[in-house]
């Protein structure tokens, strides 16, 4: 058997987990298993830098864990640990928030971002600043509501479409990406609803790793024979 991705949401909710899982069914097709863990030391929902920042220790030593693994995504769209991922393992490693954004430059010339709190804008224009993408940025607009009310499509689909309609029509975003994973569930309704290309960052990151395995890529550089 195939050596499987291992996905980690850095969160503690079962239910986000589940939704990562489904959203990134179709592309169990391409043969490599697909594994989604969830950080049971992690919180309910990520939505503040200390939280993310605290999620990253315990995730090293989970992943650590995963000795079979063919390659990791990280499924915070704050992307906590990336980096320290990538020096523990030559595995590749991909972090749902980079990958999206990477993911939305091919699919538009302007992304716009549905974010779940006002604090989470904060975090996430430090990191488009440090891609070097904010010149390509329509817009970051927060939802105002937390990780746990995603699961309800009563408090959050509407909320969702509204602001994706106010990124196109008051930003000038073309592409959408939506800024947490445990909004994975509502891709095709905000889709259907904008009449925009709506990027699951999930869905984004973990096609990129495949890509990454069957290619025998890794951001861990091999040295060259003397």
């Amino acid at each position: 058997m195939n050596n499987p991705l291992i996905i980690i949401n850095p969160n503690s909710s079962e239910t986000v987990t589940a939704g990562i899982d489904a959203a990134v069914d179709p592309l169990r097709g391409f043969g490599v298993p697909i594994k989604c863990l969830t950080l049971a030391a992690g919180p309910k929902g990520i939505e503040s830098q200390m939280q993310a920042d605290l999620t990253i220790a315990p995730m090293l030593e989970l992943a650590d864990a995963q000795t079979d693994a063919a390659g990791f995504v990280i499924a915070c769209f704050g992307d906590p640990g990336l980096h320290a991922l990538r020096d523990q393992t030559d595995k590749p490693v991909v972090g749902i928030q980079e990958a999206s954004v990477m993911t939305a430059l091919t699919l538009g010339q302007r992304f716009g971002v549905i974010a779940i709190m006002p604090g989470s804008i904060p975090r996430h224009l430090r990191s488009f600043g440090a891609m070097g993408v904010l010149d390509r940025l329509a817009g970051d607009r927060a939802l105002g509501l937390g990780v746990a009310d995603l699961a309800s499509a009563d408090k959050s689909l509407a909320a969702m479409i509204r602001t994706g309609n106010q990124l196109r029509d008051i930003d000038g975003a073309n592409v959408l990406i939506m800024g947490c994973a445990g909004m994975a569930q509502y891709r095709a309704q905000i889709e259907g609803a904008t009449g925009l290309p709506v990027v699951e960052p999930c869905q984004a990151a973990a096609a990129m790793a495949l890509s990454h395995i069957a290619l025998g890529q890794s951001h861990r550089k091999t040295k060259h024979a003397e």
